[in-house]
């Protein structure tokens, strides 16, 4: 804003004002709880899971060389099920998002694009 600019008018809004707004809003509090209720159990098993694949890589060699099929051994499996579970979380995300977390950040989008008061439960 420059000097030039005129002052916004009384009931006026700013656009910082609205994020805030919008951050300290309930309805935006419980989408950010839905998205940590997905992530955090997610990422601590996967991560879980890859370091129990490593770990048998280091320290159970002899588990993880025996052989199941011909030259496919115990530990080819792990690390080709480590891309699997890796394409299986990115699609039940997706769904997930989909399903509970989109509807309720279109409607939180939707609300501030048309100057609802999104913190004071106004609905547009």
């Amino acid at each position: 804003m420059t000097p030039d600019d005129p002052a916004p008018a009384t009931g006026d809004i700013t656009t910082a004002e609205k994020y805030v707004a919008v951050q300290q809003s309930p309805e935006f509090g419980e989408l950010r709880r839905k998205l940590r209720r997905f992530i955090f159990p997610t990422t601590i098993a996967f991560f879980g899971w890859y370091a129990l694949y490593v770990l048998l890589s280091a320290y159970a060699r002899d588990f993880m060389s025996i052989k199941i099929i011909g030259n496919i051994n115990v530990a080819l499996v792990f690390g080709l099920l480590q891309f699997v579970s890796t394409f299986l979380i990115a699609w039940y995300y997706a769904r997930y998002a989909a399903e509970k977390l989109d509807p309720v950040a279109d409607r939180i989008r939707a609300d501030m694009e048309s100057g609802a008061d999104v913190a004071a439960g106004e609905v547009a």
